[in-house]
């Protein structure tokens, strides 16, 4: 008799409101599913093991930040290291800490400029990889804004810079790598790209580096599909603000990691999703943002570089009277 009852008022319900009612659920259910998925891949999914990719990893920008913390992690991991630098003394240091630290590693290093002379340096890149079975490659090396500034405000130094190093580096560093890979049927290139292009849906008075590095996070999704049938995992990682010194932010907090803390959320990610946001904080972040309206977002955050842009000139004020 309930179960007739039920029935008898189902159909004297109206029809759109049905159909109101099955489009919740369906949302309800798409929305546990994905929330579901997210704590596994967060909490329970086990990183791979990086080890089958190669025996060695090519790391740039690795001498300070998130390049330096990689390459820690990925010795750790035991994997012999090919670290990339502008700077021939800070290698020396990295290299050296590294060794006293798992002294099973093996550690070569190689300077190459991103801002400079890359012909030159991809060429003594590619003569060091030579022969090495390198399994994965770390595109970290990037630049940024000394601090925000309008667009007519950026020199022409600045922009060269910029471009030459998120966009040109590492493109050419990826395709001195890649052939390797091609040969042996696996690899991993983990390129990272930054909240400023993703997360965001922009990000005012630093126009340029959010440009290039949305250049990057198409480049890694078009690589992830060129090359995923022959072994290569491809892989954009979009972290949010992280203690560094390109964000100018020396303090590390829940929403804010340290470089160390970063790293190791994003080896557990290598060889999964062609886009990621290791850190786990930083995807609630990016969770939120999605829910309020794009309008609200670029005034709060165009206020918030104004701020920074404003601090920066006090700054250089103070050089120049000093």
């Amino acid at each position: 008799m309930v179960a007739f009852a039920l029935h008898h008022q189902l159909q004297t319900l109206p029809a759109w409101l049905l159909f109101a009612a099955a489009v919740g659920l369906l949302a309800l259910l798409r929305s546990s599913i994905a929330a579901l998925r997210w704590a596994f891949v967060t909490f329970l999914r086990p990183g791979k093991d990086v080890r089958r990719y190669g025996s060695w990893a090519v790391v740039t920008g690795s001498t300070d930040g998130i390049g330096r913390a990689f390459a820690l992690q990925l010795a750790r991991k035991g994997l012999n290291l090919v670290l990339v630098g502008r700077n021939p003394d800070k290698l020396r240091d990295v290299s050296d800490a590294i060794r006293a630290r798992h002294p099973a590693a093996s550690v070569e290093t190689v300077v190459v400029d991103l801002a400079g002379d890359l012909a030159e340096g991809v060429a003594r890149l590619q003569k060091a990889v030579q022969g090495l079975d390198v399994g994965i490659l770390v595109n970290n090396a990037g630049v940024s804004y000394p601090y925000a500034r309008f667009f007519h405000e950026v020199d022409e130094e600045l922009m060269r810079s910029l471009i030459k190093v998120n966009v040109e580096g590492v493109t050419r560093v990826t395709q001195a790598v890649l052939p390797g890979m091609l040969e042996r049927k696996r690899g991993a290139i983990v390129n990272i790209g930054s909240g400023a292009a993703i997360v965001i849906p922009s990000d005012p008075l630093y126009g340029v580096y959010a440009a290039t590095k949305a250049y990057i996070d198409q480049f890694s999704r078009c690589l992830y599909v060129e090359y995923k049938g022959k072994g290569i995992d491809v892989q954009c990682q979009v972290p949010l603000y992280v203690a560094t010194k390109m964000a100018s932010i020396r303090r590390s907090s829940f929403f804010v990691p340290s470089p160390d803390t970063y790293a190791r959320a994003g080896l557990r990610y290598i060889g999964y999703e062609p886009r990621c946001t290791p850190y786990w904080p930083h995807s609630l972040i990016w969770c939120l943002l999605s829910a309020i309206p794009e309008s609200v977002i670029d005034h709060w955050r165009l206020g918030f570089c104004m701020n920074i842009r404003k601090r920066g000139q006090l700054k250089d004020a103070k050089k120049k009277e000093n």
